[in-house]
């Protein structure tokens, strides 16, 4: 690969692809079911809020779609690799199983056919049946073994699934096998429709998801019994990292709060999340609690809620350059190839 910012690759870890023909299926598929998200969308985000969104994706549609464009933006942002997951509105956590799994077969294949047109500059992230448990194993082996993709995105929830349920042991453990990536990022929030002005569903609701599911994860034991998981969390793990010291007392306390091994705090250590948070202060803050390592440059791209120059982000936090480039590049690429099983 060749590296247009310095001797290692700039890599951003946080990009999306659309894919506008297989909702077309799922709406032919499942009409009526499509219409109920629809509405419940519509719900969540208020109307106002879903016209702005409209617009803004039809402005940015060929990025999401086209890889001449995405590449021509990644060379404006002097991004070297991208890893590309589709855009979460491609989860259909309600779809039943024979749907679910005919969507996550056919967004694997497509991810990997994007992706591989330019294999230097793209690394591709599938998806599961989050809501059906009992063939999440069968779509990752789909994902990483069958189309040679890097990981998975996964939701902050589906359902009733919870990131702590016991049904999904088989694959955490999987995934730890695999040393695959498993980038979580929330699609909707259950607060439902009290964030629905003033776009409160993404700017309150998304950082409010990271934080649920990242406890889930957290206070269940999840990341004990499976420690080398690579997970990363995107939007800078929303609110958990700013606030982990009322968990750390939480489970200090109270008995319920004790299901994992050591205090919450420590978890973040063993995460990896992304710039996504807006904030010089916010990112300082960030490599300070979870370490120099743990912090991989992300832009979520192209979206108008991501960061339209994600090195300058990088830069404008003030850190070392030692930091810095691990941020920029060095982590990320570090991350994919260890442990990578044959």
């Amino acid at each position: 690969m060749n590296n247009l910012h310095g001797p290692t690759p700039v890599i951003d870890v946080h990009a999306h692809l659309l894919l506008p023909s297989l909702h077309d299926e799922v709406g032919r598929r499942a009409p009526e079911l499509l219409a109920e998200a629809t509405d419940l969308e519509r719900r969540r985000n208020g109307s106002e809020s879903l016209k702005a969104s409209g617009a803004m994706i039809g402005a940015r549609i060929a990025q999401l779609t086209d890889l001449g464009a995405r590449i021509e933006a990644m060379d404006e942002q002097t991004v070297d690799r991208q890893w590309v997951s589709v855009s979460p509105n491609h989860f259909y956590p309600w779809a039943p199983e024979g749907l679910a799994a005919w969507v996550a077969g056919e967004t694997n294949r497509l991810v990997a056919e994007h992706v591989g047109q330019a294999p230097g500059r793209l690394t591709g992230l599938g998806v599961i049946p989050l809501q059906h448990p009992e063939r999440i194993v069968e779509f990752l082996d789909d994902a990483v073994l069958g189309r040679g993709l890097a990981g998975v995105e996964i939701s902050s929830f589906a359902g009733e699934i919870e990131l702590s349920s016991p049904r999904l042991e088989p694959f955490w453990a999987r995934a730890a096998e695999l040393a695959c990536i498993v980038f979580l990022h929330p699609f909707g929030c259950s607060l439902d429709e009290r964030l629905d002005r003033y776009y409160l569903a993404n700017t309150v609701g998304q950082p409010t998801e990271n934080a649920v599911a990242l406890s889930h994860l957290i206070f269940s034991g999840v990341l004990d019994r499976h420690p080398d998981l690579k997970i990363v969390v995107a939007h800078g793990g929303g609110y958990l990292p700013f606030a982990i010291g009322r968990s750390d007392h939480a489970w200090r306390v109270r008995p319920e709060a004790h299901g994992c091994a050591n205090a919450p705090s420590t978890y973040l250590r063993r995460l990896w999340f992304d710039t996504v948070v807006h904030d010089p202060a916010a990112l300082r803050h960030l490599v300070e609690i979870a370490g120099d390592s743990r912090v991989l440059l992300g832009s979520d791209f192209p979206f108008d809620m991501g960061l339209d120059d994600p090195v300058a982000d990088v830069r404008s936090a003030g850190l070392s350059e030692r930091i810095t480039a691990q941020i920029l590049g060095q982590s990320a690429d570090a991350l994919l190839h260890a442990g990578v099983r044959a």
